[in-house]
């Protein structure tokens, strides 16, 4: 199976129907299809390797000039690009084969090797979480398109632990048995793309100057794995593949090796990626928290939409100062609502996988500025702030009942729940400003309020006269005003 010419993509045709597409058949119709048809892990896997594949084969832009007129070329320069390095994506064959090492060979002459579909992390496979599958066993048949999709991604987001050790040109693989989250995996790290009316535009949205990653990558623009194949864990074809732009996008954190079949794979550790600050992710954003740089991280309790603030900051990360992702860069000043797609793997610290997230935003050009940016934040710390009170509440009436367990979630739950089926009132305030000078009468401040109260008595029965009166007291509780945090993130951080 060749990847350039063989269909293995999930795509959305112009109808919504789904179909699978070979990257000279994805980029030749780029113009008229939607949008990709995966998972949010899977889908940030497969815009690294597509966005890689579209610079290399511009190699470029040069500078910002360049990026305003390449969209035209994208089509052209990639479809010549794919023909000369055809024969570097196969997926089986004695030859090179794509993000596979040659020469390696298991550790033990009684190793039977691992399940393929151990490559894909929302199935239960060995030791993979049974959290995304119900299905037990591991004799499952994958077909060669869906293992694809798998190599891709695994290579990006296989988590941290224990691991096999295999025989690469004869010597042990790295790691002595332990490996590092893949690059895209370490802080549960929010990655965040900008999406166009098409795949075309999404591609060129997302597109990344020459002049940007000599600012932000201090090992350069570098090359494709597949230009500058890895023999070895320490030479410079892993250090091109470790540390520079385009050697990252797809990167080789796992020697994998599939047999012929695509029913089982040798599977070891491969090279070691550096997070940040050693590396800065073009698709991730840097914030500050106590006094240091970080990641932004995903979690299944706070929604990304509260995390907006900091994703939309567009400037270069410096030692002292937070930044969304570079692709904001591209338009300085926005004059029109943007879209962004953002989304996470969430992994425990010790390997676990728990969730993947994803939501679909749709950005006024108030986001982008200042003052912007301080209304969103306060608006989104006065529903935080409701929370408390309402929680504050849900424990008076718990205490009054003496009820061992709170329906603390429950009431989070559903307080969420409402205040996310009206989150155009918070964008409005990015937009008008003024809004946020009487948050609570605002139009954003009464729904977090009805939603407090609503998420209350849902949380609370009063059916009983004990019940009646626990619910009188934690109404009291629930009446008294909450404080308008004026508090932005950014402030929080510091």
């Amino acid at each position: 199976m060749n990847l350039t010419t063989d269909p293995w993509i999930p795509a959305l045709r112009p109808d919504g129907r789904r179909d699978l597409f070979s990257l000279q058949a994805l980029f030749a119709q780029a113009h008229e299809l939607r949008d990709l048809a995966v998972k949010p892990h899977e889908r940030i896997a497969l815009m690294r390797l597509l966005i890689c594949i579209t610079q290399a084969a511009l190699d470029g832009p040069a500078d910002e000039a360049a990026w305003g007129e390449c969209q035209s070329l994208i089509q052209p320069r990639v479809s010549a690009y794919l023909g000369r390095w055809r024969a570097s994506f196969e997926l089986f064959g004695d030859g090179a084969r794509f993000l596979q090492l040659p020469g390696l060979e298991p550790g033990k002459t009684t190793d039977e090797g691992n399940a393929a579909t151990k490559l894909d992390l929302a199935l239960s496979t060995g030791n993979n979480s049974t959290l995304f599958d119900n299905q037990a066993g591991d004799k499952r048949s994958i077909q060669a398109a869906r293992a694809a999709v798998n190599l891709v991604t695994f290579q990006n987001f296989s988590p941290c632990g224990r691991i096999g050790i295999a025989k690469w040109n004869g010597k042990d693989t790295p790691g002595k048995g332990s490996s590092n989250h893949g690059p895209c995996t370490s802080s549960s790290m929010v990655h965040t793309y900008v999406l166009g009316a098409s795949l075309l535009e999404t591609f060129f949205l997302n597109l990344l100057n020459k002049v940007t990653i000599r600012e932000n990558h201090t090992a350069g623009w570098g090359k494709p794995i597949w230009e500058l194949p890895v023999t070895d864990a320490t030479g410079e074809a892993a250090a091109n593949s470790r540390m520079t732009y385009l050697g990252r996008l797809v990167p080789l954190s796992r020697a994998i090796r599939l047999d012929d079949e695509g029913d089982s794979i040798i599977l070891a550790n491969g090279l070691d990626y550096p997070i940040f600050p050693a590396f800065r992710e073009a698709a991730a954003t840097i914030i500050k928290r106590k006094e240091e740089l970080g990641l932004l991280s995903a979690s299944t309790n706070k929604n990304l939409w509260r995390q907006l603030s900091a994703i939309t900051i567009k400037r270069r990360a410096g030692t002292e100062n937070g930044a969304g992702p570079l692709a904001l860069m591209n338009q300085p000043e926005p004059r029109k609502q943007i879209t962004v797609w953002v989304g996470a793997l969430i992994a425990a610290g010790n390997g676990k996988l728990v969730d993947v997230v994803e939501s679909i935003y749709p950005l006024s050009p108030g986001m982008f500025s200042e003052f912007g940016r301080v209304a969103y934040e306060q608006g989104v710390a006065h529903a935080e702030e409701c929370e408390r009170v309402l929680i504050q509440a849900v424990k008076t009436y718990a205490h009054s009942l003496k009820v061992a367990a709170p329906a603390y979630d429950r009431a989070r739950q559903q307080f969420w729940t409402r205040v996310e089926q009206h989150l155009s009132r918070l964008f409005e305030m990015a937009q008008n400003t003024d809004l946020a000078a009487d948050l609570p009468h605002s139009a954003w401040g009464k729904v977090v309020q009805t939603a407090m109260f609503d998420a209350y008595e849902h949380s609370c029965p009063r059916q009983s006269p004990r019940q009646i009166e626990a619910f009188a007291l934690g109404l009291r509780r629930l009446n008294l005003r909450p404080k308008t945090n004026h508090q932005t993130q950014s402030e929080a951080h510091e």
